[in-house]
């Protein structure tokens, strides 16, 4: 993801602490009834890269998703930004983790997100959904990435598109413009509206852009895409500064939280996630699953 990137350089200079958690984050919290499911992920299965380091040497593409369900409890399925695929299309996937505890997270397609201005969108809404519904009981949230040029002053026809979305599906927003972190009567309005059709709020952790990692909850559950840096030391500290705050909305019963590692070079997303679920694992009580490489020399 080139969202956020910084310079090798700068990357030193980056305050990577994340914010205090927002007391309002309290009202999501019930230790005492839920038991926090915690899905761990990349943005897609196709990586080549992996061949031989965690998908058997001789895997050909069409196995990939075969293996990656054997590392990774869900997928941030970018594929689905740049086409709509039919219910067929979609039920071949889900066959392919049917018995596993699995989640698809779909990406609503681009030809909404950035190409419609939310304006008779929709037929291609429509078209979507009954694509994704084919996931059944492996349909996990589906998440709306705003263009980083979509500013809140085109919040209303945005606003109007999401009161139009079911409410049977949990769908996620991701806004990138720097004027809806800028303005705190803009940020409460969209909290609230968020709030309202039970909407959560994507929370992105990239180095250039702070803002992002808004560490606010809209529902009683968390999307997180982490920007890492190919495991330069920075991506550890901040590894940490995560496992801490899950550890958190574990210990308090938040109802479930999913995790995506995106990384310039997704080669190296494996070893991250490896370290995050060893110590989430240790510190919750958890066992949460996590790639096995074919030779642990790749490993560190």
């Amino acid at each position: 993801m080139e969202f956020g990137r910084v310079t090798h350089a700068e990357l030193d200079t980056v305050g990577f602490s994340l914010p205090v958690e927002p007391a309002s984050n309290s009202v999501f919290f019930n230790n005492a009834l839920h038991k926090t499911a915690v899905y761990f992920g990349c943005p897609k299965w196709g990586t080549r890269e992996w061949v031989g380091k965690i998908y058997p040497k001789g895997t050909n593409e069409a196995q990939f998703l075969n293996h990656y369900v054997n590392h990774f409890a869900a997928v941030e399925l970018n594929a689905t930004h740049y086409k709509i695929h039919t219910a067929a299309e979609i039920k071949r996937w889900a066959e392919k983790v049917s018995g596993r505890h699995f989640k698809f997270c779909p990406k609503i397609p681009q030809q909404i997100s950035h190409y419609s201005g939310f304006r008779n969108a929709d037929q291609l809404t429509t078209a979507f959904l009954e694509g994704i519904m084919a996931f059944e009981s492996h349909l996990g949230p589906v998440f709306l990435q705003l263009s980083d040029k979509y500013s809140p002053a085109r919040r209303d026809v945005l606003y109007k598109y999401l009161q139009s979305l079911p409410t049977d599906v949990q769908f996620f927003l991701e806004v990138r413009h720097p004027d809806w972190f800028a303005d705190k009567t803009v940020m409460d309005e969209l909290l609230q509206t968020l709030r309202a059709l039970n909407i959560g709020f994507v929370i992105t952790d990239t180095a250039g852009r702070r803002d992002c990692a808004h560490m606010q909850l809209t529902v009683p559950k968390a999307f997180i895409r982490f920007v890492g840096n190919n495991l330069h030391k920075s991506d550890f500290a901040r590894a940490n500064e995560w496992i801490n705050r899950i550890k958190f909305w574990v210990d308090n019963g938040l109802e479930e939280i999913h995790f995506f590692i995106h990384m310039q070079d997704e080669a190296t997303s494996p070893q991250l996630t490896v370290y995050m679920v060893d110590n989430l694992n240790a510190a919750c009580g958890l066992n949460l699953i996590k790639p096995k490489f074919e030779n642990t020399g790749l490993l560190f």
